[in-house]
């Protein structure tokens, strides 16, 4: 799949609550799926696996599939019994160009993929090695954090939480987003100006016509 470079650099521009703000349909992934390693955002494609509970030995092959702009989307199932990542996998994966994953379940090895520095999300740290069958799928619809995400779907994700988007209706959400960013923006320049608070955000003046 060809990757739209330009536009995965402009989402990056944006918080995720930014992103949210020019949507009409909320895909959110569950609060409790967090940032472990660092504060990064990141913005990539889906690259989905799709793992029976407990077992992660399809995720090589993922790690493998992977390429630059991926973000790795493993749909764990909610599982944190048991660790569906760790140091080694975040190694290989940044080295294959990858630029995150998001793993509905737990991951392991904390020191090694802070040394590491691949962004990692995650909903739970353990120290329990998943199962190594080879079973599932990779680049199918899978269900990760509550939000059904295809292959290909944008992923932007940051401290704040993570959405998915469908490229094309990305135009129309950034519209949304910078539309409100001024809206508050302006909203902070009436309350300098007037020496008021102003809870709520303000619309921005339409321009007068010129007679």
């Amino acid at each position: 799949m060809e990757k739209n470079w330009s536009l995965l650099e402009e989402l990056v521009k944006y918080t995720v609550p930014e992103l949210c703000d020019g949507m009409e349909t909320y895909r959110i992934m569950d609060w409790q799926i967090k940032p472990w390693v660092g504060r990064p955002r990141i913005a990539g494609y889906a690259l989905t696996v799709e793992v029976p509970a407990g077992e992660s030995g399809i995720v090589p092959d993922a790690i493998c599939a992977a390429k630059k702009g991926d973000v790795i989307v493993i749909a764990g199932k909610g599982d944190c019994r048991l660790s569906y990542w760790g140091d080694h996998r975040s190694l290989c994966a940044g080295k294959q160009g990858a630029v995150g994953v998001i793993v509905d379940g737990a991951f392991r090895d904390l020191e090694g993929c802070e040394e590491e520095g691949f962004p990692v999300f995650a909903r739970a740290l353990t120290c329990r090695s998943a199962g190594k069958a080879k079973t599932g799928a990779i680049g199918v619809p899978v269900e990760c954090g509550g939000v059904t995400v295809c292959p290909g779907d944008l992923i932007v994700a940051d401290v704040n939480g993570i959405c998915v988007l469908k490229e094309e209706e990305v135009p129309a959400i950034l519209t949304r987003t910078r539309n409100k960013i001024r809206s508050q923006a302006y909203t902070r320049q009436e309350m300098e100006r007037t020496g008021k608070v102003i809870p709520r955000i303000l619309p921005v003046p339409e321009p007068e016509k010129q007679p």
